[in-house]
């Protein structure tokens, strides 16, 4: 629409204050429905990212095929982002899906 107004305003004699109302709320308009699809855009990477971690998850944990009996590095990597050691007794788990245990 922006360019169609531009297009209008070169070939037609407009008022111009009338002109420049419009050009000025259509971009406003455009910038706030760009602000949306960026957002939407990064909820997207976001989502994709988690469903990697997600099955990368059940990929290793499928691979035991039961009751885990003994420590798995691989299954330890794809479950927690990191461990946090706030003390000498206590430790804050952060998982890869940001659910967070203190023990």
């Amino acid at each position: 629409m922006i360019p169609q107004i531009v297009y209008v305003n070169a070939h037609i004699a407009l008022n111009q204050t009338e002109y420049q109302r419009k050009y000025e709320g259509l971009t406003k308009c455009f910038g706030v429905v760009k602000a949306t699809v960026e957002s939407v855009i990064g909820q997207i990477k976001e989502r994709t990212t988690r469903r990697n971690s997600i099955e990368t998850f059940l990929s290793q944990l499928k691979k035991h095929g039961g009751i885990l009996t003994d420590f798995d590095t691989m299954l330890w990597h794809s479950i927690v982002d990191h461990v946090t050691v706030s003390n000498q007794e206590e430790l804050r788990f952060t998982f890869r899906d940001g659910t967070e245990i203190t023990a």
